[in-house]
């Protein structure tokens, strides 16, 4: 009798031993969220709701060429890693001078040198680029490049408020950071 329950908690605690190890590795991209105004108590004002938030992973320079190389000139970048990154505007805004309507977006960016665009589309719910299509864009904004004098090792999407009814979206990578002027 001893021998058999001896099996049977060996048994148990092999199998959880197991189950244990089929769990996947963490990403080497983590996702995060930025929302403007900011998620702290300390930066809303009384009753005030977010406006902006953008759900994205955070891939890290690891000491390769970023813009040009990794993320190419030209052509259209999920603006992170692993899923298209998604922004959620909760009341209308104007990005860039341009109306965008409450709702949830993909948010896609075509790097450049010296500018970038900045493209919220319609489809959602994707890995990456890959299944990207023009004809669902929603709104594009251009925004131009300007360059860190220190070095962002993982991709950073940031707001910051700029006035009353104003802000500025920030995406930030390596020595580039390119701004999105909006009001709300």
């Amino acid at each position: 009798m001893k021998r058999l329950i001896l099996s049977i908690l060996l048994l148990a605690l092999f199998s959880l031993r197991s189950q244990a190890q089929s769990f996947s590795e963490l990403d080497k991209s983590p996702m995060d969220i930025a929302y403007f105004p900011a998620n702290f108590a300390h930066d809303r004002k009384e009753g005030q709701k977010a406006i902006l938030r953008v759900t994205y992973s955070r891939p890290a320079r690891n000491e390769r060429e970023v813009f040009g190389k990794l993320v190419p000139y030209g052509e259209v970048w999920r603006t992170g890693a692993n899923e298209a990154t998604q922004i959620k505007v909760y009341q209308d805004v104007e990005l860039n001078g341009k109306r965008v309507k409450a709702g949830s977006y993909s948010l896609f960016t075509i790097p450049q040198e010296k500018q970038w665009t900045i493209i919220l589309n319609a489809d959602l719910d994707y890995w990456g680029a890959y299944s990207y299509k023009a004809n669902k864009d929603i709104v594009r904004v251009m925004a131009p490049v300007s360059n860190l004098t220190n070095q962002v090792e993982n991709f950073t999407i940031q707001f910051e408020a700029k006035g009353a009814n104003k802000g500025v979206m920030r995406f930030a990578w390596d020595q580039t950071m390119v701004e999105v002027p909006f009001t709300y």
